[in-house]
């Protein structure tokens, strides 16, 4: 898709090759030869891929003065010369390795940093990860809370509807810091759109509450639901819902990293039988964008329990899925695939198509992430995550209670706290 690297490809790329200060083995830098200790950076050594030795940064100014460009194309002459070279060549001074490790350690869990890693520092393109993870995987990996509970990460929650003919599905999703999500329910409200009961349970579902680890009580932030089908009784709910709790969306094909969600527009509903003009607020949402995250997110490698135990964290955007979310479920997770499809003008785009006919759990995530942006997570200070710490906090204390065999410690229970959300936009 890249102009730039379609001219290089066609070209003798040429690479600059350096020497190893311990074998002599001449060969060009690559990011994957470094190696570091998570976590510390300070400790980055580039490994020779001859003799496997290590390679300090005291080096590179003698392995720059001997290096020399060689062409790395192979088959028939080009024509036509082309350089390709990173940042891991930098002189000391620049840019050292250390630098590029915290770049990269920095940049973990946001795609639109990673992107300008992959651009500035390596001088790569930027792929998109469309290839479906393993559904045997999400399975094998799923973990094990109280069922109905919200695991101690999660500090709000937020739900996607998808709307179909004979039904509506919902999921509800926790979500905590730099993006790490816990689904914590699945329901399935039987009856189309058509039907006012339908609508009524769905309003029951906006009313529940769900516990949270720490004894608060947790609704839903904001429910994100999908205007695509009957999109009219759609924008009539969602107007009489409000627009602090309830955002109609519609999906849109494409990438929009700068702004997935973009709106809200207004459009007409209707309310008792009247057309109301620019009665509801419709979010316009680019499905593709929230869809390769959600993949990325699932290909994070886990801390081993070991490192959980030593207070290793999860990445960054860690998926948690519970021991209840089915086979079903978690095949309909992964059920669509990125490909490189040609319009019919001869351009190529991508283009995202189903594995499976049912991809209602994939659907839910993308609505769900981005009911996220819209309360505005994404843009979130400091002070306001510690404010939702502080609300959830300890659902227990301590106290003595004397006895006439002397003192013990008995737990108190608080009351139960629901927490409620306020100044999201």
């Amino acid at each position: 898709m890249s102009r730039i690297e379609r001219e290089y490809e066609a070209s003798d790329q040429r690479r600059f090759f350096v020497p190893c200060p311990h074998c002599g083995t001449m060969q060009w830098l690559k990011f994957e030869r470094l190696r570091w200790d998570k976590g510390r950076p300070e400790t980055v050594r580039y490994h020779c891929e001859a003799c496997e030795q290590e390679i300090a940064e005291h080096h590179k100014g003698a392995m720059l003065a001997a290096g020399v460009w060689r062409a790395t194309a192979t088959g028939s002459d080009p024509g036509t010369i082309g350089f390709h070279i990173s940042a891991l060549y930098s002189p000391p001074g620049w840019q050292s390795w250390r630098d590029i490790v915290r770049l990269w350690e920095a940049a973990q869990g946001n795609d639109d940093a990673l992107r300008v890693f992959k651009n500035t520092v390596l001088g790569e393109t930027w792929t998109e990860s469309g290839e479906a993870p393993d559904w045997q995987r999400l399975y094998d990996r799923r973990e094990t809370w109280t069922n109905g509970t919200v695991p101690a990460g999660g500090l709000f929650l937020t739900a996607g509807a998808d709307v179909q003919k004979d039904r509506v599905e919902i999921d509800v999703w926790a979500w905590g810091r730099n993006l790490e999500s816990w689904l914590v329910d699945h329901i399935i409200i039987d009856g189309g759109p058509e039907k006012a009961e339908t609508w009524t349970s769905l309003e029951q579902v906006l009313a529940k509450t769900w516990q949270h680890a720490n004894g608060a009580a947790l609704k839903i932030a904001r429910l994100a639901i999908d205007s695509g089908y009957e999109s009219s009784a759609v924008y009539t709910w969602g107007r009489r819902m409000g627009v602090g709790q309830v955002s109609p969306i519609k999906g849109v094909e494409g990438f929009n990293r700068s702004s997935p969600v973009s709106g809200p527009t207004f459009v007409d509903a209707t309310e008792g039988g009247k057309k109301v003009r620019r009665g509801a607020r419709l979010w316009t949402v680019a499905v593709s964008t929230f869809k390769s995250e959600t993949y990325r997110f699932l290909r994070l490698e886990r801390p081993t329990d070991e490192e959980l135990a030593s207070g290793i964290r999860f990445p960054a955007g860690t998926v948690h899925l519970p021991s209840w979310a089915d086979s079903e479920w978690c095949k309909q997770f992964v059920a669509e695939q990125l490909v490189t499809v040609k319009t019919r003008r001869g351009f190529t785009k991508l283009e995202w198509q189903k594995l499976r006919e049912r991809n209602e759990a994939l659907d839910c995530r993308v609505y769900a992430r981005a009911a996220v942006w819209i309360v505005g997570a994404d843009r979130w200070s400091e002070a306001k995550w510690r404010d939702l710490e502080a609300q959830i906090g300890p659902s227990e204390t301590v106290q003595p209670e004397e006895t006439q065999a002397g003192q013990i410690r008995r737990t108190v229970r608080r009351p139960r706290r629901i927490i409620k959300f306020s100044g999201m936009h």
